[in-house]
């Protein structure tokens, strides 16, 4: 099992920054598939961006060049760093990881962008 923890959410305006942490209870090049969904009121859950053991990245169109997902092995933290924050970007951002064939999620964390 894999128990994920995130950080790092909050109230920002458009354009500001925020960085999202996920901390792992395991060691996270252990864990083949990490990443970030996100899930809007009255939406479905949606990916943002997700990143392999063998770094293979990939980010929704939405946030690409916008948003930069990376492993600090220091930290043991999956961390997604989010620039020119838009309203839309709005919503709970939830940590994944997929572990032996096992998907697990963190319990979430509020973003919202307002002026």
């Amino acid at each position: 099992q894999v128990q994920l923890v995130e950080s790092g959410g909050g109230l920002v305006q458009p354009g500001e920054s925020l960085q999202l942490s996920c901390a792992a209870s395991r060691n996270i090049f252990s864990i083949y598939t990490m990443g970030w969904y996100r899930q809007a009121p009255g939406k479905q859950r949606d990916l943002v961006a997700t990143i392999t053991s063998g770094t293979r990245i990939n980010y929704t169109d939405s946030v690409r060049g916008r948003f930069t997902i990376s492993r600090d092995g220091a930290k043991n933290t999956v961390n997604l760093q989010m620039n020119s924050l838009k309203p839309e970007d709005t919503a709970v951002y939830y940590c994944y990881a997929r572990f032996l064939g096992g998907d697990y999620w963190g319990q979430g964390t509020q973003v919202t962008v307002s002026s």
